[in-house]
């Protein structure tokens, strides 16, 4: 089976687009990292994708009047790469409906928190302030709506004694990088089916096996 096309949107330094790097330097992973496009010229993930010989774009949301004229730009771009998936690590803009609807099924975010609990910004503060046992991060496809869309994978961490954000959020992105490279696979290689709201996984018949629970 030929490998899937991925292009990855970055805003920022780019850790979870480097689990990607490396999940896909196995031969037997099921998809390819095409091109890596960032929305902020110093993006410090441009440069990981640059070593590791993965073409690179900047599109920079600011020169713009709206939303839809830059969306219409990087439609163009990503197309033009061949990419048939689209993954948001750390992409740090929201996307019309209409550019969600285009990629439907085929747009792929990772956020830091065991969705549908804490969407949006500062999840691991809530997250303690609301003194939950659990934490954690998805991986699902992208709906109209900021955080929202079927889950494809989840992992839980459990927040400690004397946690602080910095040392949850440490905890939290390795987990994601566990997360992310295991969910792009399973949809690269054809195995996700979304129905309603609602991922199901050929070959994974409860749900543990698509929840990644590290000890710490």
């Amino acid at each position: 089976m030929a490998r899937k096309r991925v292009a990855v949107l970055i805003s920022g330094r780019g850790s979870n687009l480097q689990a990607l790097i490396d999940a896909a330097r196995a031969p037997d992973y099921p998809a390819e990292i095409v091109r890596v496009i960032a929305n902020v010229p110093e993006a410090g993930g441009l440069a990981r994708a640059a070593d590791a010989g993965i073409a690179v774009e900047t599109i920079d949301h600011r020169k713009f009047p709206n939303r839809p004229a830059f969306e219409a730009v990087l439609d163009a771009a990503i197309r033009a790469s061949g990419a048939e998936l689209v993954c948001l690590a750390g992409f740090m803009r929201l996307l019309t409906a209409s550019f969600v609807e285009a990629w439907r099924d085929r747009l792929i975010n990772i956020h830091p928190s065991l969705l549908p609990a804490f969407p949006g910004l500062d999840t691991h503060g809530r997250a303690l302030a609301a003194g939950v046992r659990f934490a954690g991060c998805t991986v699902h496809f992208v709906r109209a709506e900021m955080d929202s869309g079927p889950i494809i994978v989840q992992a839980a961490v459990p927040v400690l004694p004397g946690d602080d954000e910095q040392r949850l959020a440490a905890r939290v992105l390795a987990a994601e990088h566990r997360a992310y490279p295991l969910a792009l696979a399973l949809v690269a290689s054809g195995r996700t089916r979304v129905s309603g709201g609602t991922v199901s996984v050929d070959g994974h018949t409860t749900a543990d096996s698509l929840l990644i629970n590290p000890a710490a």
